[in-house]
């Protein structure tokens, strides 16, 4: 009675389904709502975050090399605003190129305006002037319609830029105190084991860090494919196009087919036939294709396994969510979310969706045969060399027989003992312990001095 009384009271206890989903979505509205209100604070501080992962190697260097830890982050992050301003003065050079080249561009886009207009009159049988009039109705309205998107583009960017001044700032204190902020963590979960804790985030830093580090490589490789295919093709500003189209590697499957575009306008502007700007499409297309399938598996791995669909879909929401500087942070905070997903065995289930198909069966296909093998090395009498041939089971049989008896027959030592302390103890009539005399092994010597000679001790004991 007492159990079943005991059982009714806890499902009582229990709280309903409806409201821990009501909770749920309550948190996760109150989350989005968080982040977009406050977006304009946290996306410095998630750059913030990315940067300081990829200079702390080079901080722990000069820390190594007696630096003292303020000068090695000094060090570290005027190195890293020495190279984004020499990459922005050699894309200002070649932007500053295109000034001298504005009246032979405009020519071409004139004579492609005509021709264009010469084939709608011909095959179309629509007057010149009866299409410019619906071309500039077309161009009016959509400059109307997206005026209220450039604007809000143009104030969330304006806000985004004077924050970013606050990003060495940040990186500085974040380099300064990862100490501190580790005892934070420890101190803020004390019901998780601190090695627990450790081997977390000492994952996510191995995923953002190989991340951005392979990141950058296969910018560097692509932006050399794309150049090479636009050199071949004889394209202007090859170098310029091919880099640009690497560097918007970071928007996703669809970044390099964005920087597609300014090399065929420019190649369909500048050159006389239109099969250039299919070349251009066409070697794009094929560089996304072995940076997609070789290039970014082999180099970044599997650190970052997240499969297509749930990548696409973080996307969309990074870019509704915080725009441009959305996009860019998508997959590494779905690979943070996915570790700590991961790290937890109630919501490992949600990692596994957002994981690789292939990947996720193949470990979890490792960890059955790992506990399989701890299984069988854990059962006595069957633990073998894993080269050793396999045992029939009559053999087993027979080995296991054999054990048994020979633990049957195995003397106690306890018995031992007893053996002799009642062989070499005894106990007298008042209880004092008595050790025996042995009797003596020597031979008895011959009585030669007759009958009246006086006998030893033994032979009167006798």
């Amino acid at each position: 009675m007492n159990v079943s009384s005991g059982s009714v009271q806890n499902k009582g206890n229990q709280t309903p389904v409806y409201l821990k989903s009501a909770a749920v979505m309550i948190s996760l509205i109150a989350g989005v709502y968080i982040l977009h209100a406050l977006r304009e604070t946290l996306i410095p501080l998630a750059f913030s975050a990315l940067i300081s992962i990829l200079l702390h190697p080079v901080c722990v260097r000069m820390e190594r090399w007696k630096f003292p830890r303020i000068l090695a982050i000094t060090l570290s992050i005027l190195l890293f605003i020495v190279v984004i301003v020499v990459l922005i003065y050699l894309v200002t050079v070649q932007v500053a190129s295109f000034a001298d080249e504005l009246p032979r561009i405009t020519e071409k886009a004139e004579a492609l305006l005509e021709q264009l207009l010469s084939m709608g009159e011909q095959y179309l049988n629509v007057s010149r002037t009866q299409q410019v009039s619906e071309a500039k109705k077309y161009l009016i309205t959509a400059l109307s319609d997206s005026r209220a998107m450039l604007l809000g583009t143009l104030v969330a960017t304006t806000g985004t830029l004077t924050t970013a001044t606050l990003v060495p700032l940040y990186v500085f204190f974040i380099l300064l105190y990862r100490d501190f902020f580790r005892r934070f963590v420890h101190k803020a979960f004390f019901q998780v084991p601190n090695q627990a804790l450790d081997s977390i985030l000492s994952k996510i830093y191995s995923v953002i860090r190989s991340y951005l580090a392979g990141l950058l490589l296969v910018i560097g490789i692509v932006g050399v494919l794309n150049t090479i295919g636009l050199l071949i093709l004889g394209i202007d500003y090859a170098v310029f196009f091919g880099f640009l189209a690497a560097f918007l590697i970071l928007i996703p499957y669809i970044g390099i087919l964005i920087g597609s575009i300014f090399p065929a306008l420019m190649s369909i502007i500048t050159e006389d036939s239109p099969w250039y700007a299919l070349g251009v499409i066409g070697v794009m297309s094929f560089v996304q294709f072995l940076e997609g399938n070789f290039i970014t598996p082999n180099i970044v791995g599997s650190k970052v396994s997240i499969n297509p669909l749930a990548a696409i879909v973080m996307l969309l929401l990074g870019g509704q969510l915080w725009g441009l500087p959305g996009l860019i942070l998508a997959l590494p905070l779905t690979a943070i979310l996915k570790v700590i997903l991961d790290a937890s065995p109630s919501l490992e289930p949600y990692g596994y969706l957002l994981g690789e198909p292939g990947q996720e069966v193949a470990e979890e296909k490792a960890m059955e045969k790992k506990q399989v093998r701890e299984r069988i090395q854990e059962r006595p009498g069957q633990r073998r060399k894993p080269n050793a041939r396999p045992v029939n089971k009559k053999s087993e049989e027979l080995r296991e027989a054999a054990n048994t008896l020979k633990s049957y027959t195995r003397p106690e030592p306890a018995t031992e003992v007893k053996k002799v302390v009642v062989v070499s103890e005894a106990t007298t009539e008042s209880g004092e312990v008595k050790k025996r005399r042995r009797p003596s092994r020597r031979r008895k010597k011959p009585n030669t001095g007759g009958a009246d000679a006086p006998k030893s001790p033994a032979d009167q004991d006798s």
